[in-house]
């Protein structure tokens, strides 16, 4: 607990009543003994300030008009010297207008004159509960400022290279990456797109013996074709028209550390074989030269996509895969693993504030019911978008379901309609059942739907729609969208 010495740690919170009224004070405080707050009371602004210095106080129950300190002058010094403790204000007729100057200052919230004993009561509960959230929010954060100090594990949480790990889920895999990161053995991590597959390759990168070495992300999917595999691999003077001059690729340049392909399975077929070649032989030519470097790289692979599947189907040589899942490492979306959201919302809001200078301490509990119950079909990328434009709208220390975005609280209200029909609906005229017209019109809507969830990022959108980003850009002219 907060405000003086030796603070409260009962399920209830302290409340300190201020009224220059003594039987309004005397109703209040057996009002609140029998709901179970602990109650303290003070008959002016200046006792009650003397009073939180000396005795754990959470939430200050004060009238706005008072003779001395009033209510105005009390929200302003709370304000300043105890911004941990929260201030709800009571107003008579007439004086609303001072009870909202002083939500101004500081105060959460008032209630009118007279009131109803229920009203008190739940407002204070509602005090309590954002009370219980912002310090539930303060301490996480506390937590994961900790692991990034360099703490190993602090209360559930522990920071795996630059992987924060909280849930079973991740625990086990968390398992698996301190074992594989000591080993040489080509990975390959699978995971829908946002789950982290980059955070978990750095872990393998940055707690083996390579961490010195230079770790090298490539995008296989976001590469033009032509020039993948001399970006890769590397090319000799004149092997193509704009070749001025020797150049290596990222195998060479990843000397002692490690490659990162993303989305592997973009790559093309002439591409798959050399870099077959390279992992069996720990060797790679340049384009345009006959004579093989020998290279000294770990390999790490990631995608979102079926390989098993695409070899299956005879679009991923069957060799090659089974050469790059020597071990496999399969991250769950974030819907598989509810209880990361909120570490992860924390993390997040102390990154954002420290990049963008905001102040927001956390998540109340409404925003965090839509939080939890949404299924992020983005993942852990589209929560952290998400915590960023919502600190961004924020005007208190909270975030709100108001600064959440429209397609999470969308769902909410799905939610309390009633079950949503799941998915959209085609709609066919009875002399037009062209399969390939209904494909395209099925295409267009998804298309236009993943660009919608992404604010238009059309590399993110090309993830969730399980495309390269070379076809998505083919498609979007294809079917003219803006």
């Amino acid at each position: 607990m907060t405000g003086g010495p030796g603070a409260s740690t009962a399920g209830f919170s302290r409340i300190l009543v201020v009224d220059d009224e003594e039987p309004m004070r005397h109703m209040l405080e057996l009002l609140l003994r029998r709901a179970g707050f602990e109650v303290r009371s003070a008959a002016d602004g200046e006792l009650a300030l003397e009073l939180v210095e000396r005795e754990a106080v959470d939430v200050v129950l004060s009238d706005v008009r008072m003779p001395g300190l009033g209510g105005l002058e009390l929200a302003e010094r709370l304000s300043s010297a105890h911004p941990e403790i929260t201030l709800v204000m009571m107003s008579a007729f007439g004086t609303v207008d001072l009870a909202l100057e002083a939500m101004q200052r500081g105060a959460y919230d008032y209630i009118s004159k007279p009131f109803k004993q229920d009203e008190v009561v739940l407002t204070l509960r509602k005090a309590e509960e954002r009370l219980r959230l912002r310090r539930e929010n303060a301490n996480l954060r506390a937590r994961v400022a900790e692991l990034e100090a360099g703490a190993v594990a602090v209360d559930g949480i522990e920071l795996v290279g630059r992987l924060l790990i909280h849930s079973p889920a991740m625990r086990k895999i968390a398992k698996t990456v301190r074992k594989v990161s000591r080993f040489e053995t080509t990975v390959l991590v699978l995971g829908e797109s946002g789950v982290g597959k980059e955070l978990v390759s750095r872990a393998l990168h940055d707690l083996g013996d390579r961490a010195d070495g230079p770790f090298i992300a490539v995008n296989c999917g976001a590469i033009p074709e032509g020039l993948l595999e001399s970006e890769l691999f590397g090319h000799a003077k004149g092997a193509f028209t704009d070749a001025s001059s020797d150049k290596p690729g990222l195998f060479e340049a990843a000397a002692k550390g490690t490659v990162f392909l993303d989305e592997v399975g973009e790559l093309p077929a002439n591409v798959q074989v050399k870099l077959l070649r390279a992992l069996q032989e720990r060797e790679i030519r340049r384009v345009g030269e006959n004579t093989p470097r020998p290279i000294d790289v770990r390999v790490v692979a990631a995608t979102s996509r079926a390989l098993e599947q695409m070899v299956e189907q005879g679009e991923f040589r069957q060799d090659l895969f089974y050469r790059l899942a020597v071990m496999q490492l399969r991250i769950p979306p974030l819907r598989e693993r509810r209880e990361d959201i909120s570490m992860l919302a924390e993390h997040f809001l102390t990154t954002v504030n420290r990049r963008l200078g905001t102040a927001v301490e956390g998540v109340d509990a409404e925003a965090r019911r839509i939080m939890l119950a949404y299924d992020w079909p983005g993942n852990v990328r589209e929560l952290e978008n998400t915590l960023e434009h919502a600190a961004v709208l924020a005007e208190g220390p909270l975030i709100g379901p108001d600064e959440l975005p429209e397609r999470l609280r969308r769902g909410r209200r799905q939610a309390a309609d009633g079950p949503a029909e799941i998915g959209f609906a085609l709609h066919f005229s009875d002399d037009d059942l062209s399969v390939k017209r209904a494909q395209r019109r099925t295409e267009r809507e998804l298309i236009l739907r993943a660009l919608e969830q992404t604010d238009g990022n059309r590399t993110h959108a090309a993830k969730l729609l399980d495309l390269s980003h070379r076809a998505l850009l083919y498609k979007i002219k294809d079917y003219d969208i803006g």
